[in-house]
């Protein structure tokens, strides 16, 4: 299980995400954002308050994702 060390927020919806490895990837969140609970993140305000929460990223409405998923779909 991967566990993200630093997360910062790009433009165009993605994420920059350093893992404690070392390694980084560029995680895309457009694909995501038609999708259910993640049409919400549209708005790029609320989009910006994602937290880091080590083996997941969450939003304050409970929308999240795992720090594998980030480091396997991250480029």
């Amino acid at each position: 299980m991967k566990k993200i060390n630093n997360l910062t927020i790009l433009d165009n919806y993605k994420l920059s995400v350093i893992f404690e490895n070392g390694e980084s990837k560029i995680f895309n969140m457009n694909p995501y954002l038609d999708k259910g609970i993640f049409k919400e993140l549209v708005n790029k305000e609320y989009f910006k308050q994602v937290k880091n929460e080590g083996y997941f990223i969450s939003w304050p409405n409970e929308q999240d994702l795992s720090a594998d998923t980030l480091y396997i779909e991250g480029r």
